[in-house]
Protein backbone atom coordinates (compact mmCIF):
# COMPACT_ATOMS: atom_id res chain seq x y z
CA UNK A 1 0.00 0.00 0.00
CA UNK A 2 1.37 3.40 -0.99
CA UNK A 3 2.20 5.67 1.93
CA UNK A 4 0.93 9.21 2.04
CA UNK A 5 2.20 12.38 3.69
CA UNK A 6 -0.42 15.04 4.50
CA UNK A 7 -2.80 13.34 2.09
CA UNK A 8 -0.38 13.21 -0.84
CA UNK A 9 1.75 10.32 -2.14
CA UNK A 10 5.10 9.95 -0.40
CA UNK A 11 7.96 11.30 -2.51
CA UNK A 12 11.15 9.41 -3.25
CA UNK A 13 13.15 11.75 -0.98
CA UNK A 14 10.71 11.17 1.88
CA UNK A 15 10.87 7.39 1.38
CA UNK A 16 14.65 7.59 1.53
CA UNK A 17 14.51 9.70 4.69
CA UNK A 18 12.24 7.13 6.33
CA UNK A 19 14.60 4.37 5.22
CA UNK A 20 17.51 6.11 7.01
CA UNK A 21 15.96 5.30 10.36
CA UNK A 22 16.11 1.53 9.75
CA UNK A 23 18.75 -1.18 9.55
CA UNK A 24 18.14 -1.39 5.81
CA UNK A 25 20.05 1.87 5.38
CA UNK A 26 23.19 0.34 6.90
CA UNK A 27 22.83 -2.53 4.41
CA UNK A 28 22.49 0.07 1.66
CA UNK A 29 25.75 1.70 2.75
CA UNK A 30 27.51 -1.67 2.76
CA UNK A 31 26.22 -2.47 -0.73
CA UNK A 32 27.31 0.97 -1.95
CA UNK A 33 30.85 0.34 -0.71
CA UNK A 34 30.97 -3.09 -2.33
CA UNK A 35 29.57 -1.73 -5.59
CA UNK A 36 32.56 0.58 -5.92
CA UNK A 37 34.84 -2.41 -6.57
CA UNK A 38 33.24 -3.89 -9.72
CA UNK A 39 32.37 -0.42 -10.98
CA UNK A 40 35.99 0.71 -10.77
CA UNK A 41 37.13 -2.46 -12.60
CA UNK A 42 34.55 -1.85 -15.36
CA UNK A 43 35.52 1.83 -15.56
CA UNK A 44 39.20 0.95 -15.77
CA UNK A 45 38.55 -1.52 -18.60
CA UNK A 46 36.40 1.01 -20.46
CA UNK A 47 38.99 3.79 -20.21
CA UNK A 48 41.89 1.46 -21.08
CA UNK A 49 40.11 0.29 -24.22
CA UNK A 50 39.17 3.86 -25.12
CA UNK A 51 42.78 5.01 -24.66
CA UNK A 52 44.16 2.13 -26.77
CA UNK A 53 41.69 2.73 -29.62
CA UNK A 54 42.39 6.47 -29.63
CA UNK A 55 46.16 6.02 -29.66
CA UNK A 56 45.93 3.42 -32.44
CA UNK A 57 43.81 5.61 -34.74
CA UNK A 58 45.51 8.97 -34.19
CA UNK A 59 49.12 8.09 -33.27
CA UNK A 60 50.21 4.54 -34.08
CA UNK A 61 48.56 4.04 -37.47
CA UNK A 62 49.62 7.41 -38.98
CA UNK A 63 53.19 6.80 -37.74
CA UNK A 64 53.22 3.32 -39.27
CA UNK A 65 52.20 4.88 -42.59
CA UNK A 66 55.04 7.43 -42.44
CA UNK A 67 53.13 10.51 -41.20
CA UNK A 68 54.59 12.64 -38.41
CA UNK A 69 51.10 14.08 -37.91
CA UNK A 70 47.78 12.78 -39.19
CA UNK A 71 47.16 14.45 -42.59
CA UNK A 72 44.27 16.84 -42.98
CA UNK A 73 42.04 14.22 -44.64
CA UNK A 74 42.71 11.53 -42.00
CA UNK A 75 39.60 12.30 -39.86
CA UNK A 76 37.14 11.76 -42.74
CA UNK A 77 36.93 7.96 -42.93
CA UNK A 78 37.24 7.44 -39.19
CA UNK A 79 34.54 9.96 -38.31
CA UNK A 80 32.13 8.55 -40.88
CA UNK A 81 32.57 5.10 -39.32
CA UNK A 82 32.07 6.66 -35.89
CA UNK A 83 28.95 8.53 -37.01
CA UNK A 84 27.46 5.31 -38.37
CA UNK A 85 28.20 3.47 -35.11
CA UNK A 86 26.56 6.19 -33.01
CA UNK A 87 23.60 6.43 -35.37
CA UNK A 88 23.10 2.66 -35.23
CA UNK A 89 23.17 2.70 -31.43
CA UNK A 90 20.69 5.57 -31.24
CA UNK A 91 18.34 4.18 -33.87
CA UNK A 92 18.29 0.46 -33.21
CA UNK A 93 19.44 -0.31 -29.65
CA UNK A 94 17.51 0.20 -26.38
CA UNK A 95 18.26 3.44 -24.58
CA UNK A 96 19.16 5.44 -27.67
CA UNK A 97 22.91 5.17 -27.09
CA UNK A 98 22.70 6.94 -23.74
CA UNK A 99 22.00 10.44 -22.49
CA UNK A 100 21.76 13.20 -25.14
CA UNK A 101 24.72 15.50 -24.35
CA UNK A 102 22.91 18.73 -25.26
CA UNK A 103 20.77 18.09 -22.17
CA UNK A 104 23.80 18.25 -19.89
CA UNK A 105 25.11 15.49 -17.63
CA UNK A 106 22.65 13.30 -15.74
CA UNK A 107 23.27 11.44 -12.48
CA UNK A 108 20.24 9.20 -13.02
CA UNK A 109 21.10 5.47 -13.10
CA UNK A 110 21.00 3.70 -16.47
CA UNK A 111 19.16 0.42 -17.02
CA UNK A 112 21.48 -2.53 -17.64
CA UNK A 113 19.52 -3.30 -20.84
CA UNK A 114 20.70 0.06 -22.23
CA UNK A 115 24.39 -0.75 -21.68
CA UNK A 116 25.09 -2.30 -25.13
CA UNK A 117 23.82 0.83 -26.87
CA UNK A 118 25.84 3.08 -24.58
CA UNK A 119 29.02 1.08 -25.22
CA UNK A 120 28.53 0.99 -28.99
CA UNK A 121 27.92 4.74 -29.16
CA UNK A 122 30.87 5.52 -26.88
CA UNK A 123 33.49 3.11 -28.23
CA UNK A 124 32.28 3.59 -31.79
CA UNK A 125 32.39 7.38 -31.65
CA UNK A 126 34.70 8.83 -28.99
CA UNK A 127 38.01 7.27 -30.11
CA UNK A 128 37.25 8.03 -33.77
CA UNK A 129 37.12 11.78 -33.31
CA UNK A 130 33.73 12.75 -31.86
CA UNK A 131 34.10 16.04 -29.96
CA UNK A 132 32.68 14.83 -26.66
CA UNK A 133 34.13 13.43 -23.44
CA UNK A 134 34.00 10.01 -21.77
CA UNK A 135 32.31 11.18 -18.57
CA UNK A 136 28.67 10.53 -19.58
CA UNK A 137 29.14 6.96 -20.89
CA UNK A 138 31.45 6.26 -17.96
CA UNK A 139 28.71 7.26 -15.53
CA UNK A 140 26.23 5.14 -17.48
CA UNK A 141 28.56 2.15 -17.26
CA UNK A 142 28.99 2.71 -13.52
CA UNK A 143 25.27 2.96 -12.83
CA UNK A 144 24.36 -0.03 -15.00
CA UNK A 145 27.11 -2.24 -13.55
CA UNK A 146 26.02 -1.32 -10.03
CA UNK A 147 22.42 -2.34 -10.76
CA UNK A 148 23.60 -5.57 -12.43
CA UNK A 149 25.78 -6.50 -9.47
CA UNK A 150 23.06 -6.01 -6.84
CA UNK A 151 20.21 -7.37 -8.95
CA UNK A 152 20.20 -10.79 -7.25
CA UNK A 153 20.53 -9.76 -3.59
CA UNK A 154 19.98 -6.01 -3.66
CA UNK A 155 16.83 -3.91 -3.38
CA UNK A 156 13.95 -4.26 -5.77
CA UNK A 157 14.25 -2.40 -9.06
CA UNK A 158 12.45 0.95 -9.12
CA UNK A 159 12.80 1.59 -5.38
CA UNK A 160 14.68 4.58 -3.89
CA UNK A 161 17.33 2.17 -2.59
CA UNK A 162 17.92 0.84 -6.10
CA UNK A 163 18.17 4.38 -7.46
CA UNK A 164 20.71 5.33 -4.79
CA UNK A 165 22.87 2.31 -5.62
CA UNK A 166 22.74 3.16 -9.30
CA UNK A 167 23.72 6.74 -8.54
CA UNK A 168 26.52 5.46 -6.29
CA UNK A 169 27.85 3.44 -9.20
CA UNK A 170 27.79 6.53 -11.41
CA UNK A 171 29.61 8.50 -8.70
CA UNK A 172 32.30 5.82 -8.39
CA UNK A 173 32.83 5.90 -12.15
CA UNK A 174 32.99 9.68 -12.52
CA UNK A 175 35.40 9.90 -9.58
CA UNK A 176 37.81 7.93 -11.76
CA UNK A 177 37.86 10.31 -14.71
CA UNK A 178 37.78 13.54 -12.67
CA UNK A 179 40.61 12.30 -10.47
CA UNK A 180 38.84 12.85 -7.16
CA UNK A 181 35.90 11.33 -5.24
CA UNK A 182 35.21 14.85 -3.96
CA UNK A 183 34.23 16.09 -7.43
CA UNK A 184 31.85 13.14 -7.82
CA UNK A 185 30.25 13.84 -4.45
CA UNK A 186 29.78 17.54 -5.16
CA UNK A 187 28.36 16.82 -8.61
CA UNK A 188 25.83 14.35 -7.21
CA UNK A 189 24.98 16.81 -4.45
CA UNK A 190 24.02 19.49 -6.98
CA UNK A 191 22.45 17.15 -9.49
CA UNK A 192 20.00 15.33 -7.19
CA UNK A 193 18.47 18.58 -6.00
CA UNK A 194 17.81 17.46 -2.41
CA UNK A 195 18.75 19.47 0.66
CA UNK A 196 19.46 18.96 4.35
CA UNK A 197 19.11 15.45 5.78
CA UNK A 198 17.63 14.11 2.52
CA UNK A 199 20.79 15.08 0.69
CA UNK A 200 22.92 13.39 3.34
CA UNK A 201 21.07 10.09 2.87
CA UNK A 202 21.94 10.14 -0.83
CA UNK A 203 25.46 11.49 -0.63
CA UNK A 204 26.83 9.08 2.00
CA UNK A 205 26.49 5.96 -0.21
CA UNK A 206 27.92 7.93 -3.15
CA UNK A 207 30.91 9.08 -1.11
CA UNK A 208 31.62 5.56 0.07
CA UNK A 209 31.28 4.01 -3.38
CA UNK A 210 33.38 6.75 -5.00
CA UNK A 211 36.12 6.43 -2.39
CA UNK A 212 36.36 2.64 -2.71
CA UNK A 213 36.22 2.90 -6.51
CA UNK A 214 39.00 5.48 -6.68
CA UNK A 215 41.19 3.33 -4.43
CA UNK A 216 40.68 0.20 -6.54
CA UNK A 217 41.15 2.14 -9.80
CA UNK A 218 44.48 3.54 -8.59
CA UNK A 219 45.60 0.06 -7.60
CA UNK A 220 44.65 -1.35 -10.99
CA UNK A 221 46.65 1.35 -12.74
CA UNK A 222 49.75 0.62 -10.65
CA UNK A 223 49.36 -3.15 -11.09
CA UNK A 224 48.71 -3.26 -14.83
CA UNK A 225 50.85 -0.30 -15.87
CA UNK A 226 48.25 0.64 -18.48
CA UNK A 227 48.26 4.37 -19.43
CA UNK A 228 44.80 5.28 -18.15
CA UNK A 229 44.96 8.81 -16.78
CA UNK A 230 42.53 11.07 -15.01
CA UNK A 231 41.96 14.69 -15.87
CA UNK A 232 45.05 16.66 -14.87
CA UNK A 233 46.97 19.82 -15.73
CA UNK A 234 50.71 19.10 -15.85
CA UNK A 235 53.22 21.85 -16.30
CA UNK A 236 51.50 24.79 -14.61
CA UNK A 237 54.13 27.03 -13.09
CA UNK A 238 53.86 29.01 -9.90
CA UNK A 239 51.61 32.01 -10.43
CA UNK A 240 50.65 35.13 -8.53
CA UNK A 241 47.39 37.05 -8.62
CA UNK A 242 47.10 40.78 -9.29
CA UNK A 243 44.25 43.26 -9.40
CA UNK A 244 44.33 43.31 -13.21
CA UNK A 245 43.68 39.57 -13.27
CA UNK A 246 40.50 40.00 -11.24
CA UNK A 247 39.32 42.93 -13.37
CA UNK A 248 39.89 41.15 -16.69
CA UNK A 249 38.21 37.98 -15.40
CA UNK A 250 34.75 39.59 -15.37
CA UNK A 251 34.46 40.48 -19.08
CA UNK A 252 36.43 37.37 -20.10
CA UNK A 253 34.07 35.05 -18.19
CA UNK A 254 31.02 36.80 -19.60
CA UNK A 255 32.38 36.52 -23.16
CA UNK A 256 33.13 32.82 -22.70
CA UNK A 257 29.63 32.21 -21.33
CA UNK A 258 28.16 33.94 -24.39
CA UNK A 259 30.30 31.72 -26.64
CA UNK A 260 29.17 28.56 -24.84
CA UNK A 261 25.57 29.73 -25.08
CA UNK A 262 25.95 30.18 -28.85
CA UNK A 263 27.32 26.66 -29.16
CA UNK A 264 24.43 25.27 -27.12
CA UNK A 265 21.90 27.28 -29.11
CA UNK A 266 23.20 25.75 -32.33
CA UNK A 267 23.05 22.30 -30.78
CA UNK A 268 19.50 22.80 -29.53
CA UNK A 269 18.35 23.88 -32.98
CA UNK A 270 19.73 20.65 -34.42
CA UNK A 271 18.48 18.37 -31.63
CA UNK A 272 14.87 17.92 -32.88
CA UNK A 273 16.09 16.85 -36.32
CA UNK A 274 18.57 14.48 -34.67
CA UNK A 275 15.74 12.91 -32.70
CA UNK A 276 13.65 12.37 -35.83
CA UNK A 277 16.48 11.15 -38.07
CA UNK A 278 19.29 9.89 -35.81
CA UNK A 279 21.35 8.10 -38.45
CA UNK A 280 21.27 10.96 -40.95
CA UNK A 281 22.17 13.60 -38.37
CA UNK A 282 24.86 11.44 -36.78
CA UNK A 283 26.57 11.02 -40.16
CA UNK A 284 26.11 14.72 -40.93
CA UNK A 285 27.62 15.69 -37.55
CA UNK A 286 30.56 13.38 -38.19
CA UNK A 287 31.08 14.91 -41.64
CA UNK A 288 30.95 18.47 -40.27
CA UNK A 289 33.45 17.53 -37.56
CA UNK A 290 35.81 16.04 -40.15
CA UNK A 291 35.55 19.18 -42.31
CA UNK A 292 36.29 21.41 -39.31
CA UNK A 293 39.35 19.35 -38.37
CA UNK A 294 40.63 19.28 -41.95
CA UNK A 295 40.11 23.02 -42.37
CA UNK A 296 42.01 23.72 -39.15
CA UNK A 297 44.93 21.55 -40.28
CA UNK A 298 45.09 23.27 -43.69
CA UNK A 299 44.81 26.77 -42.21
CA UNK A 300 47.38 26.34 -39.45
CA UNK A 301 49.64 23.48 -40.53
CA UNK A 302 48.96 21.78 -37.22
CA UNK A 303 47.44 18.40 -36.39
CA UNK A 304 43.68 17.97 -37.00
CA UNK A 305 43.55 16.06 -33.71
CA UNK A 306 43.64 19.40 -31.87
CA UNK A 307 40.07 19.98 -33.04
CA UNK A 308 38.92 16.40 -32.44
CA UNK A 309 38.25 14.20 -29.41
CA UNK A 310 37.45 15.35 -25.89
CA UNK A 311 40.40 17.71 -25.49
CA UNK A 312 41.68 15.96 -22.35
CA UNK A 313 45.17 15.30 -23.70
CA UNK A 314 45.30 18.61 -25.59
CA UNK A 315 44.40 20.43 -22.37
CA UNK A 316 47.55 19.08 -20.73
CA UNK A 317 49.66 20.19 -23.68
CA UNK A 318 48.06 23.65 -23.68
CA UNK A 319 48.66 24.16 -19.96
CA UNK A 320 52.26 22.96 -20.30
CA UNK A 321 53.14 25.46 -23.04
CA UNK A 322 50.43 28.09 -23.71
CA UNK A 323 52.81 30.04 -25.96
CA UNK A 324 53.06 27.13 -28.42
CA UNK A 325 49.88 28.33 -30.16
CA UNK A 326 49.73 31.66 -31.96
CA UNK A 327 46.68 33.88 -31.60
CA UNK A 328 45.59 32.89 -35.12
CA UNK A 329 45.87 29.17 -34.31
CA UNK A 330 43.88 29.67 -31.10
CA UNK A 331 41.11 31.54 -32.93
CA UNK A 332 40.96 28.87 -35.65
CA UNK A 333 40.94 26.11 -33.05
CA UNK A 334 38.16 27.69 -30.98
CA UNK A 335 36.01 28.32 -34.05
CA UNK A 336 36.48 24.87 -35.61
CA UNK A 337 36.23 22.89 -32.39
CA UNK A 338 33.26 25.00 -31.26
CA UNK A 339 31.27 24.12 -34.40
CA UNK A 340 32.23 20.44 -34.13
CA UNK A 341 31.26 20.50 -30.44
CA UNK A 342 27.85 22.00 -31.23
CA UNK A 343 26.89 19.35 -33.80
CA UNK A 344 28.27 16.59 -31.57
CA UNK A 345 26.16 17.78 -28.63
CA UNK A 346 22.99 17.47 -30.69
CA UNK A 347 23.55 14.34 -32.74
CA UNK A 348 26.24 12.13 -31.16
CA UNK A 349 26.83 10.61 -27.73
CA UNK A 350 29.32 11.40 -24.96
CA UNK A 351 29.93 13.87 -22.17
CA UNK A 352 29.70 17.66 -22.58
CA UNK A 353 32.22 18.75 -19.96
CA UNK A 354 35.68 17.95 -21.34
CA UNK A 355 35.42 19.77 -24.71
CA UNK A 356 33.83 22.76 -22.98
CA UNK A 357 36.64 22.78 -20.42
CA UNK A 358 39.24 22.72 -23.21
CA UNK A 359 37.54 25.47 -25.21
CA UNK A 360 37.41 27.61 -22.06
CA UNK A 361 41.12 27.02 -21.48
CA UNK A 362 41.93 27.95 -25.08
CA UNK A 363 39.83 31.12 -24.80
CA UNK A 364 41.59 31.93 -21.52
CA UNK A 365 45.00 31.62 -23.17
CA UNK A 366 43.78 33.91 -25.95
CA UNK A 367 42.55 36.48 -23.39
CA UNK A 368 45.92 36.35 -21.61
CA UNK A 369 47.22 38.67 -24.35
CA UNK A 370 45.28 41.47 -22.64
CA UNK A 371 47.50 43.94 -20.73
CA UNK A 372 48.28 42.71 -17.23
CA UNK A 373 46.36 39.43 -17.56
CA UNK A 374 48.54 36.53 -16.44
CA UNK A 375 48.54 33.24 -18.35
CA UNK A 376 47.61 31.03 -15.37
CA UNK A 377 44.80 33.30 -14.06
CA UNK A 378 43.39 33.59 -17.60
CA UNK A 379 43.57 29.82 -18.08
CA UNK A 380 41.85 29.22 -14.73
CA UNK A 381 39.14 31.79 -15.46
CA UNK A 382 38.51 30.34 -18.91
CA UNK A 383 38.10 26.80 -17.62
CA UNK A 384 35.88 27.90 -14.73
CA UNK A 385 33.64 30.07 -16.90
CA UNK A 386 33.19 27.42 -19.60
CA UNK A 387 32.48 24.64 -17.11
CA UNK A 388 29.92 26.72 -15.22
CA UNK A 389 28.18 27.60 -18.48
CA UNK A 390 28.22 24.02 -19.80
CA UNK A 391 26.84 22.18 -16.78
CA UNK A 392 25.55 24.61 -15.30
CA UNK A 393 26.32 23.47 -11.73
CA UNK A 394 28.39 26.30 -10.23
CA UNK A 395 29.69 24.53 -7.14
CA UNK A 396 30.77 21.48 -9.14
CA UNK A 397 32.47 23.73 -11.70
CA UNK A 398 34.36 25.62 -9.00
CA UNK A 399 35.51 22.46 -7.21
CA UNK A 400 36.57 20.71 -10.44
CA UNK A 401 38.67 23.60 -11.72
CA UNK A 402 40.17 24.34 -8.30
CA UNK A 403 41.33 20.74 -7.93
CA UNK A 404 42.75 20.80 -11.46
CA UNK A 405 44.94 23.78 -10.61
CA UNK A 406 46.89 21.76 -8.04
CA UNK A 407 49.52 23.86 -6.27
CA UNK A 408 48.04 27.06 -7.72
CA UNK A 409 44.56 26.32 -6.36
CA UNK A 410 44.68 28.55 -3.29
CA UNK A 411 46.20 31.49 -5.18
CA UNK A 412 43.76 31.22 -8.10
CA UNK A 413 40.61 30.57 -6.03
CA UNK A 414 39.32 34.19 -6.30
CA UNK A 415 39.62 34.11 -10.10
CA UNK A 416 37.86 30.74 -10.29
CA UNK A 417 34.96 31.83 -8.08
CA UNK A 418 34.48 35.15 -9.88
CA UNK A 419 34.54 33.44 -13.27
CA UNK A 420 32.04 30.79 -12.15
CA UNK A 421 29.59 33.35 -10.78
CA UNK A 422 29.85 35.67 -13.78
CA UNK A 423 29.48 32.82 -16.28
CA UNK A 424 26.58 31.23 -14.40
CA UNK A 425 24.68 34.50 -14.11
CA UNK A 426 25.35 35.34 -17.78
CA UNK A 427 24.16 31.90 -18.88
CA UNK A 428 21.00 32.21 -16.77
CA UNK A 429 20.31 35.66 -18.21
CA UNK A 430 20.77 34.48 -21.79
CA UNK A 431 18.64 31.41 -21.11
CA UNK A 432 15.60 33.37 -19.88
CA UNK A 433 13.68 33.32 -23.20
CA UNK A 434 14.01 29.54 -23.47
CA UNK A 435 13.04 29.08 -19.82
CA UNK A 436 9.94 31.26 -20.27
CA UNK A 437 8.97 29.34 -23.41
CA UNK A 438 9.39 26.02 -21.58
CA UNK A 439 7.28 27.26 -18.65
CA UNK A 440 4.53 28.45 -20.99
CA UNK A 441 4.41 25.17 -22.92
CA UNK A 442 1.43 22.93 -22.07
Amino acid sequence: MERTVDGRPESEAERLERLAGTGRYLRLLLLAGLVGIPVSVAAFAFLALLHWMTAFVWEDLPADLGHDLPPWWWPVPWLLVGGFAVGAAVKWLPGGGGHVPIEGLSAAPVRPSHLPGVLLAALGGLPLGVVLGPEAPLMAVGGAVALLVVRRWGPEAGTPESAVLGTSGAAAAVAVIFGSPLVAAVFIMEAVGFAGPKLTRVILPCLLSAGVGALVFTGLGDWTGLPVSSLALPGLGAASLHAADLLWTVPAAAAIAVGVKWIHSLGRRLAPAAQRRPMTLALAAAAVTAVCAGAYALLTGRSPVEVLLSGQDSLGELSRDPASLTAWALIAMIACKGIAYAVSLASLRGGPIFPGLFLGAAAGVLFSALPGYGAVPALAAGMAAATAAVLPLPVSAAVLVTLLLGADAAEMAPVVLIAVVVAFVTERFLDRPRARAAAAAP
